[in-house]
């Protein structure tokens, strides 16, 4: 059972943050974001063909999963370099999939409801199922603004994957996030929890590869979050993301230029978008601990799932990131510091 779509067969701006993409040579790439260029999406290489080194198998074949930026970046540019592009509306080389290659186009939304309808499923769907039965239930909203993603929607998955959840929609998602806060809390639903001891030291293990923290820290952090956690011993992680009219952002519409690192001291003046995918943090205060001669940036943004939940309002941060400036059609001109593109990067609340 597959959720597949063609680039011929699907709405080109319903491709967005989850749908995972095929290329005619099997490559896996995740989508990233909202805003793509006309001929291509940016995505993230995840999966490849590796006879040697692979653990999971598809349609006869083995793949291996590629979990750092830099590791699919070498694959890339020695095998695939079509997939490394510059972007001229963001400034810079981008991981992106011209849209003349994809050969499949997943969706998490189509996925789900196929698992819902299927009569057969393994104890892995089964537990996908009752989780976002229950998210429906406690939360109220439709069934269409739910999906399930990563190794699950594309067929790579093993018996002990995680579940990768998919929310769609502004509405909907505070609303399940409302949810899963209260059921986190509250207790009330067993098989609902946060993270324990050994799941906590599981997700540092696989983070601190790409975002270097100090564990307790990272730990303290996490716990308080309501987009992650166990349910019936699997673990799970929610990613919220709004419907492509719902943000002000479109390609083309604003152009961006890394300026270089800088790191701050800001505080949160806003986290009305900081359970999304990209979050968002607005800021005041802003002290440059470490800093270009450049305007002070308005806002932290990140398309890393990881920085979601970091920060809440009225919170003092340490963050380190890349600046950029950014500049509209009209020719208004704003910063904003950007995390996630290399393992410096960091946004810590200060005590």
């Amino acid at each position: 059972m597959e959720s597949v779509y063609t680039p011929a067969n699907i709405a080109v701006r319903e491709v967005v943050e989850s749908y995972y993409l095929e290329t005619g040579e099997g490559l896996f790439f995740a989508v990233k974001g909202l805003e793509h260029p006309p001929d291509r999406w940016i995505a993230v290489l995840r999966y490849v063909p590796d006879p040697e080194a692979g653990n999971r198998r598809k349609r006869g074949m083995t793949y291996r999963r590629l979990y750092r930026f830099s590791e699919q970046e070498e694959w890339i540019r020695e095998r695939s370099p079509r997939h490394l592009a510059y972007d001229p509306v963001f400034g810079t080389t981008l991981q992106s999939v011209p849209r003349r290659t994809v050969r499949r186009i997943y969706s998490p939304r189509r996925h789900l409801q196929l698992l819902m309808q299927k009569t057969d499923r393994s104890s892995l769907e089964d537990d996908v199922v009752a989780f976002l039965s229950t998210l429906l239930e406690a939360s109220g909203v439709p069934l269409s603004a739910l999906g399930i993603t990563g190794s699950i929607l594309i067929g790579l998955n093993g018996e002990s994957s995680d579940m990768d959840v998919a929310v769609y929609g502004e509405q909907n998602c505070r609303r399940v996030h409302q949810s899963l806060r209260r059921l986190l809390d509250d207790g009330n639903e067993k098989r609902l929890r946060r993270l324990d001891g050994g799941g906590m030291e599981e997700l540092y293990a696989q983070r601190v590869v790409d975002t270097k923290m100090d564990y307790r820290e990272f730990a303290d952090l996490e716990d308080q979050k309501a987009n992650q956690g166990c349910f019936q011993d699997r673990t799970w992680f929610a990613r919220f993301i709004k419907e492509p009219g719902e943000t002000k952002e479109k390609y083309g519409m604003c152009r961006y230029k890394a300026l270089g690192r800088m790191t701050l001291r800001a505080s949160i003046s806003d986290d009305t978008d900081a359970i999304f995918t990209p979050c968002r943090y607005r800021l005041s205060g802003v002290e440059r601990i470490e800093a270009l001669q450049a305007p002070e940036p308005v806002e932290i943004v990140s398309f890393r799932g990881r920085f979601c939940e970091q920060a809440s309002h009225g919170d003092r941060v340490l963050a380190t990131g890349t600046l950029e400036r950014l500049q509209d059609r009209d020719g208004n001109v704003r910063h904003r510091l950007l995390l996630g593109n290399s393992p410096e990067d960091t946004m810590v609340v200060l005590k």
